[in-house]
């Protein structure tokens, strides 16, 4: 049943390097509720420090409004982030995060959008999900906080989802719970967007699928090492858990991911290393003992051997995009 009486108005507030996709997966779906219902339901804000065309991370752009203009006659405002969210440290963006908040106006984030509220201290006890290339970077910097591996969550005032298509599905929960879900399965047959996925639905795919393995005992394998990066576990204890002998484990690996299976881990533990270095602005030993490297110096040599450079070039490279 709808209940509306008013539009709801929602803003975006546009970072440097937000992803146009994440953008029109959150905006287009609202467009089409009031092209779909004949009226407006939603009226849509565009925001940013400065206002003017906003570019997003190729090119296209959006008009925006100065962020000093946004008011607390806002339903929602999202921040939409990309790039590297939790280097993004705008006072300007802050001070006004936290007085929308006083003033009542519920937040949310879209992929690094959760980082910026994190940093204004504004998901102080709310569940919240963030895009998976930065969950971890996440953790570290903020242990305490509440953070799921979702696609979408909506805590009370706090409405987070983890970008890329995450929020057509998001907007979809939003539009069915304001307006009826028969509103809602119209808006994503619009796009058809058939295939609508539920919140605790997850952002990555299963180890079976990503790397289309068949055998339960590589399926038990990858999972087990993607749960022990910090604490690499040895061949042996692999081929216990996963219920094979190491020789045996070692075949299928070599057959199904084409490499052994301590050279697949060490790709997995350096990838994620890499991550880091770009997603957050962790410590060189930090990084190195959370992929489980004894020491700065094996880290250094092993990312060398896999990349072709040095974590610190890495890392200044990635500062220089």
């Amino acid at each position: 049943m709808d209940i509306a009486t008013e539009p709801l108005r929602y803003g975006f507030l546009l970072m440097p390097g937000y992803a146009l996709m994440s953008t029109a997966s959150a905006t287009e779906p609202l467009r089409a509720a009031n092209l779909l219902s004949g009226r407006v339901l939603y009226d849509m804000r565009f925001l940013s420090v400065g206002g003017g065309w906003m570019r997003s991370s190729v090119q296209g752009a959006f008009l925006t409004q100065d962020l000093s203009e946004a008011g607390d006659d806002l339903d929602i405002l999202f921040v939409v982030a990309g790039g590297d969210p939790l280097a993004q440290r705008d006072g300007r963006v802050l001070s006004v995060l936290r007085r929308l908040s006083r003033q009542g106006v519920a937040l949310g984030g879209i992929s690094g959008g959760a980082a910026i509220l994190a940093a204004a201290g504004l998901l102080s006890s709310r569940r919240f999900t963030i895009h998976w290339q930065h969950i971890d970077a996440m953790r570290e910097t903020y242990p305490d906080a509440l953070i799921e591996r979702r696609l979408f969550v909506i805590d009370r005032d706090r409405f987070t989802c983890a970008g890329g298509m995450a929020p057509l599905d998001m907007m979809h929960a939003l539009i069915a719970a304001r307006h009826g879900s028969a509103l809602a399965r119209s808006v994503s047959e619009w796009f058809i967007h058939t295939g609508i996925r539920e919140a605790n639905d997850p952002q990555q795919l299963d180890p079976a699928r990503k790397y289309d393995l068949h055998h339960p005992a590589l399926i038990a394998m990858v999972e087990l090492m993607h749960s022990h990066l910090a604490d690499p576990l040895t061949l042996e204890d692999l081929g216990q858990l996963a219920g094979l002998v190491p020789r045996q484990l070692e075949r299928l690996s070599r057959a199904q991911l084409g490499h052994s299976v301590m050279q697949f881990y060490r790709h997995l533990r350096l990838d994620k290393a890499n991550d880091l270095l770009s997603q957050s602005g962790l410590p060189l030993p930090e990084i190195a003992l959370i992929t489980g490297f004894a020491s700065p110096s094996h880290f250094s040599r092993a990312f060398r051997a896999r990349f072709g450079v040095s974590p610190s070039e890495r890392r200044q490279a990635r500062r220089m995009t």
